[in-house]
């Protein structure tokens, strides 16, 4: 049986942008998945729209933006000071790791 991992809430306080938050996902050809590859700051989806096809894009056959405030992010790492532990109510699910 394998521990299961502590993780934390991060980020739920926006860092120094003075803009708007956007996390910026994309997928390079139809048959792949979507990947966040970066964040930008901008006041509105068409700016930023602008800045990640600029910036990241270009080439990209999807580009997805969320609002970073409409993402929650966990991680078994606290990222910032005012992390705080999440503990799943899974259960007693037996998991198992295989190398």
């Amino acid at each position: 049986m394998v521990q299961k991992p502590q993780r934390y809430r991060v980020g739920e306080y926006p860092r120094d942008a003075v803009e708007r938050e956007w996390e910026v996902f994309v997928r390079d050809a139809e048959d792949d998945p979507l990947r966040h590859i970066g964040s930008i700051s901008a006041p509105g989806v068409d700016i930023a729209y602008e800045q990640a096809t600029k910036l990241f894009a270009w080439y990209s056959t999807d580009i997805w933006l969320c609002p970073a405030d409409a993402v929650a992010r966990y991680s078994t790492h606290t990222l910032d000071d005012r992390a705080e532990p999440v503990i799943p109510d899974s259960g007693t699910e037996d998991r198992t790791y295989e190398a």
